[in-house]
């Protein structure tokens, strides 16, 4: 087996090596090279030598900089798909005629290391964890969802999803970090079923990290899936009082609150949101874990520290309606900059779906189409694919700006580029 370079960086070690695009490698440091993972190990070394097809490269790198070698995707194979048919699955609830790539489901755990993707670990084998663990991962993103084996099963629908638990064992042993994430399931795991996992995944000891709990999102477009329901008001309080008292008892056992909320349970909730210190370092931001507390914290931070005169032009910002409370709540603090706030409801993927990030360009357009919108308008950069200007249904922002006739400008989830955007 052998794997070819797409691309050598100019200037690079490889480069400097003689290594050249087209080129295939069959080893490095007598290690064979089957996907990103052998390449990161073994390159890693004083020494690479690599045996190409032609010839060998010997690589001397004292100072173990990257090599310089890049190939034609990121895991240098396939991901590795789902096995499974979890009840709760939003890839499943998507509607009909989106791009294909939009109903791929990858459970791959080398895109947990690379992208902090997080995994059931039901194609998981015992050598993938021994693989894992013998290449200093230094930590793993797990969907738990429940410790309840037979539970697990069910949610799940795969056979293996009870028994590869006792990986989770095994890394704590190891010592290797795990961030864990429970999609929360009224009727399911939720109430006992809750405490029963936070108990066993507080008992694996200082190698979790920390543990998140969100609320099960349901589209509009379930059809022949497992009944469920979603929270609302009293239902949220409910989660966050358990939550709060299980904080509680980790600070006393671990030093940490360990387990944290996503925002949605504070809003649907109508309850105040927790200070920006309650996150401890937001260890799951990236999965809508305090967001709004980092945005508000950072806006307030850099509203003290600007000297701002008002804009002379009118903006409207367009948000989805979970975020809508906190965006007003944030820009009432700029008295006479004569902002706009719309919430858009969720038409796409139905309208119990409220994040910012799932709107998308049709949405927009329908709702925002002859209102004034001023000299324009700020979207958040969730709505749009990663580093690509598109919305979730393929319209670009040029597009939406022709059709709406205004200047579009999308801000990333941080509170000084938002006070910078409506200056």
């Amino acid at each position: 087996m052998s794997v070819r370079i797409a691309q050598v960086d100019p200037g690079s070690l490889a480069q400097q090596a003689g290594l050249r695009a087209g080129d295939r490698i069959e080893e490095i440091n007598g290690i064979a090279i089957r996907d990103y993972l052998d390449f990161m190990y073994a390159s890693c070394q004083e020494k690479a030598e690599l045996r190409l097809q032609d010839r060998t490269v010997i690589i001397e790198n004292e100072d173990y900089m990257p090599l310089g070698i890049t190939f034609n995707t990121l895991l240098i194979d396939e991901p590795r798909s789902c096995h499974n048919r979890c009840i709760f699955c939003f890839i499943d609830q998507l509607p009909k005629g989106m791009r294909e790539t939009c109903y791929f489901k990858d459970d791959d755990y080398r895109l947990s290391f690379l992208q902090g993707n997080y995994v059931s670990m039901t194609n998981m084998k015992d050598e993938d964890v021994e693989r894992i663990l013998r290449y200093h991962l230094p930590r793993i993103n797990i969907s738990v969802h429940t410790t309840n084996p037979e539970l697990r099963k069910t949610m799940l629908h795969n056979k293996r999803a009870g028994e590869v638990l006792r990986y989770l064992r095994r890394f704590a042993e190891e010592g290797l970090n795990i961030n864990a994430q429970i999609v929360l399931c009224p009727g399911y795991n939720d109430g006992a079923e809750l405490d029963r996992t936070l108990s066993d995944l507080g008992n694996l000891g200082d190698s979790v990290e920390s543990i998140s709990i969100v609320p099960v999102g349901l589209s509009a477009h379930r059809e022949g899936l497992a009944p469920l329901k979603g929270f609302d008001r009293e239902s949220a309080r409910t989660v966050i009082a358990q939550t709060e008292k299980w904080q509680e008892k980790f600070l006393k056992s671990h030093g940490t609150r360990l387990v944290y909320l996503g925002d949605e349970f504070y809003i649907m909730a109508q309850h105040p949101l927790p200070d920006y210190d309650a996150y401890e370092g937001f260890p799951q931001i990236e999965n809508g874990v305090g967001l709004c507390a980092s945005l508000r914290f950072e806006f307030e931070e850099a509203l003290r520290e600007s000297r701002r005169k008002k804009p002379r032009h009118k903006k409207t910002i367009a948000t989805g309606q979970s975020a809508y409370g906190i965006l007003r709540e944030l820009c009432e603090k700029l008295e006479g900059y004569g902002l706009r706030f719309i919430p858009i409801v969720n038409h796409f993927f139905g309208e119990q779906i409220t994040v910012t990030g799932l709107i998308t360009g049709g949405d927009l357009i329908a709702q925002l189409k002859d209102r004034d919108l001023g000299t324009e308008l700020l979207l958040s950069s969730a709505m749009l694919r990663h580093d690509q200007e598109v919305f979730l249904d393929d319209m670009t922002v040029q597009e939406v700006e022709r059709a709406l006739d205004i200047k579009i400008t999308t801000v990333p989830n941080d509170g000084g580029a938002l006070l910078d955007a409506l200056g």
